[in-house]
């Protein structure tokens, strides 16, 4: 009986052991893809796009890149929903540039993708700039290159930090991963 309960911990051991080495591993993965993604040097573009979301800071460094004239047009996801009264600062504002808000549908990266594609088809765009905010980077780049065949130009805007958050977004953007892999959009 003895030996029975040695090798029982022996083996839940050998488990959790492996199940930290794992979580260890993946989270080292994380760091290039969520905490330090793949930005991209600014020029001019056709457009600015900022992807939706409710930190807020996305949409004022969208703006700023206008007002500094990297493109005559700034497209911006109100995926914070259209009765969103924070939101009339950037689309309802008067503004020497084009500004254009739309709700994405469905309700996600991928809709906001497919009307980059819809944008993309009326205006002729071959590079945009997207701002996102940097646990979403790499995420939204790989979605709106299913849609856009242009040159892409990746922004971060600033993001939380914290354990709890970036083991949140570690669980969402992988979830999202998976998601946008099986995605049949664009």
């Amino acid at each position: 009986m003895y030996r029975r309960n040695v090798s029982g911990l022996r083996r839940a051991g050998l488990l959790i052991s492996t199940l930290l080495v794992l979580v260890f591993v993946l989270g080292l993965a994380g760091v290039p893809v969520y905490i330090h993604p793949q930005t991209d040097p600014l020029r001019k573009a056709d457009a600015i796009v900022v992807l939706g979301g409710t930190a807020y800071e996305r949409f004022d460094m969208g703006l700023d890149l206008a007002e500094r004239g990297y493109a005559p047009q700034l497209l911006i996801s109100r995926s914070t929903g259209i009765n969103d009264a924070a939101m009339d600062k950037y689309c309802a504002g008067r503004f020497d540039f084009t500004v254009s808000c739309f709700v994405p549908d469905p309700w996600t990266t991928d809709g906001e993708a497919q009307e980059i594609r819809r944008r993309t088809e009326l205006y002729g765009w071959r590079h945009i700039i997207v701002v996102t905010y940097t646990p979403h980077v790499s995420r939204a780049r790989y979605i709106v290159s299913k849609c856009f065949d242009g040159e892409l130009t990746m922004v971060a805007s600033p993001s939380d930090s914290g354990v709890k958050f970036w083991t949140w977004m570690y669980i969402r953007q992988s979830a999202g991963y998976i998601r946008a892999f099986f995605s049949r959009g664009c």
